[in-house]
């Protein structure tokens, strides 16, 4: 047995005869279970709640009788987010984005319903989910193991002792980190534990989660971040001249790595790429709506052109001759029209969010908790990006059930005019029953893998260099 694995059993061992290895663990395996529990049964509520709330709309849509298609397409229906079964491990922005969204002709609705909006303000305080005892409270108690790991030696005047027996710092900072990198894997284990019972319940049922190679990959993408955190630990333990120094040390970086760095570069991300308020958002966008006319109205400037255009393509003199419904038509077009406004003014409200993002994403190279904080909310399912895929989602369902119904419209009602005791026209409603529900699709796995490209990267060259750090570290230090 080579000296690193002798250096590395003795630091295993000495940690498990320590006084505090046992009431600590106990405290993090019962923190562990009670996110663990919460989470998931968190996740089997809100799912089975908004699988309930998407049937009744369901229902609901298919129990209109006999009616005209327009009246149905602003009728309209609800689009409700399914939690991913990972979202027990990571809640992310979850609970702030909303999970259900009105779809109805001519409008885009945003996303309402969000944990935060019905809860205390108890939310602003964070929640406790597994990934955030694993990222903010397991470095700090790997800190708490390590600081002493070679600083406490070199007080002890051990040091030197282990030096004359040919154990070299390289050896001592590489055994260090090993054991204390064992440590953080039993910490860990309960946390696999929790994502493999994850796996093997919901797999079966949700088939299309690919909830083996998300869990693999957070599961990775933990192990090398806990291991950077060893490593961190040990050198400044192998730098400090006190082991109350190394301590102190330790602690500064947690708090700039875990709480000062992320929260002041979402300030500067905002205060760099302000974005506009709700209620200026929302006023930009009626305001272009207005410019483009009223669909409604066949008298309409721009849709007057449009329909002499109609009637001269088709060799008509009015609309009662085509053998189409107009009125069809122009909703057809009115809806493209607006649906593409729309789209033009969220997708350069994005941008500007993308920016405020990249602020604190680009960051991951001097950061690697938000490295590994944005891997494990997209492959959990619970980041922006996310909610954006839902959103286009719930978009893309209405713009087809707007168009749905305008096409039947088209197709179904005749251009004449109806007198005054005639019955209003009106479809069959197995036109309605037969257009499919709304069902949300997760993330394509290649997709969130494109996204967080930089975050997979930022997070391996702290991998590598943690090992740079090792040779450095071993070659500068002093046995006093």
């Amino acid at each position: 047995m080579n000296n690193v694995q002798l250096i590395a059993r003795h630091f295993v061992k000495t940690v498990f005869r320590s006084n505090v290895f046992i009431p600590v663990f106990t405290v993090w395996l019962a923190l562990i279970i009670y996110a663990a529990v919460t989470g998931y049964t968190t996740y089997i509520r809100e799912n089975k709640v908004r699988a309930a709330y998407q049937k009744k709309a369901r229902e609901s849509w298919e129990a209109n009788p006999d009616k005209h298609p327009h009246r149905m397409a602003h009728f309209g229906s609800f689009a409700f987010r399914m939690k991913h079964p990972l979202s027990m491990f990571e809640s992310g922005m979850e609970s702030y984005t909303g999970n259900a969204v009105y779809l109805e002709a001519h409008k885009q609705n945003t996303v309402n319903f969000s944990e935060a909006g019905f809860s205390t303000g108890l939310l602003r305080f964070g929640e406790i989910s597994v990934a955030m005892l694993l990222q903010l409270v397991l470095p700090l108690i790997l800190f708490f193991l390590g600081f002493g790991a070679v600083a406490q030696h070199r007080e002890n005047g051990t040091l030197k002792i282990l030096l004359s027996q040919g154990a070299g710092f390289r050896a001592i900072v590489w055994g260090n980190s090993i054991g204390l990198f064992s440590i953080g894997i039993i910490f860990l284990l309960p946390v696999l534990v929790s994502m493999l019972l994850v796996v093997a319940i919901q797999n079966q049922a949700i088939p299309n989660a690919g909830l083996l190679i998300r869990s693999v990959v957070i599961a990775g993408s933990a192990l090398i971040f806990l291991w950077i955190v060893s490593v961190v630990a040990i050198c400044v333990s192998t730098a400090g001249k006190t082991s109350a120094a190394a301590l102190l040390q330790l602690l500064g970086i947690w708090l700039i790595w875990a709480i000062v760095l992320p929260k002041t570069l979402q300030a500067i991300g905002s205060y760099l790429h302000p974005a506009p308020a709700k209620i200026q958002f929302e006023t930009a966008v009626e305001a272009d709506l207005l410019k483009l006319g009223d669909s409604h109205n066949p008298d309409d400037e721009h849709y007057k052109k449009l329909k002499d255009s109609v009637l001269r393509a088709n060799k008509v003199d009015s609309v009662q001759q085509l053998s189409f419904n107009y009125s069809g038509f122009q909703m057809q077009e009115g809806e493209r029209m607006s649906a593409r406004l729309y789209n033009e003014h969220l997708q350069r409200l994005y941008d500007i969010y993308d920016k405020q993002n990249n602020v604190s994403y680009n960051a991951a190279f001097i950061d690697p908790f938000i490295s590994f904080k944005n891997i494990a909310m997209a492959f959990s399912g619970t980041d922006f990006t996310a909610y954006r895929h839902f959103q286009q989602q719930a978009e893309s369902y209405r713009y087809n059930l707007a168009q749905t119904m305008n096409s039947l419209q088209m197709k179904y009602i005749s251009n004449k005019k109806l007198g005054s005791n005639d019955k209003p026209y009106s479809i069959e409603r197995s036109h309605w029953t037969t257009f499919p529900d709304f069902r949300y699709q997760y993330q394509d796995l290649r997709a969130i893998a494109k996204q967080q490209c930089i975050a997979l990267l930022s997070l391996l060259s702290w991998l590598l260099s943690s090992l740079c750090c090792i040779y450095y570290t071993s070659g500068k230090a002093k046995a006093i």
